[in-house]
């Protein structure tokens, strides 16, 4: 499988922001792992990251027919996005949205995804591990 990976806002400056909420890995750890659990699995990962919602909106629009699979983490584009949302929609490439912390346990607004209606599924409050659980989803349905 071909899986793009997708992080939103400030995901860029994981490991300084907030550790105690997003760990003190940094997104570039995160991408080495992410394309190596890939390879593990005869898969291929490769990483986006954008402060700017209109360039994950581009990200996702000419993932059609390159990617078999989107994992994204939209940051605090989770909450408003209606053009990510729509991005999703538009294309045939399934998602799974993945928040590292749990987002329902934190400030009120958080509890509410636009975007999640544009996913297969969200995956939320395990960490670092969302991602690879988002893609050993994909995995299994290849599989089965």
């Amino acid at each position: 499988m071909k899986f793009l990976i997708i992080n939103g806002p400030n995901l860029n400056l994981l490991g300084q922001r907030e550790p105690g909420i997003y760990g003190e890995n940094t997104y570039e750890s995160l991408c080495l792992r992410l394309k190596a659990f890939a390879a593990e699995h005869g898969s291929t990962a490769e990483c986006f990251q954008s402060n700017h919602e209109g360039a994950i909106v581009d990200a996702i629009q000419a993932a059609q027919g390159v990617y078999d699979a989107i994992v994204m983490n939209p940051g605090a584009y989770t909450h408003y996005s209606v053009a990510i949302l729509d991005a999703l929609k538009a294309v045939s490439v399934p998602c799974v949205e993945v928040h590292i912390s749990n987002i329902h346990q934190r400030e009120e607004f958080r509890h509410k995804s636009v975007t999640a209606a544009g996913c297969v599924g969200q995956i939320c409050g395990l960490g670092l591990y969302g991602y690879e659980a988002a893609m050993s989803y994909f995995l299994s349905r290849q599989e089965g």
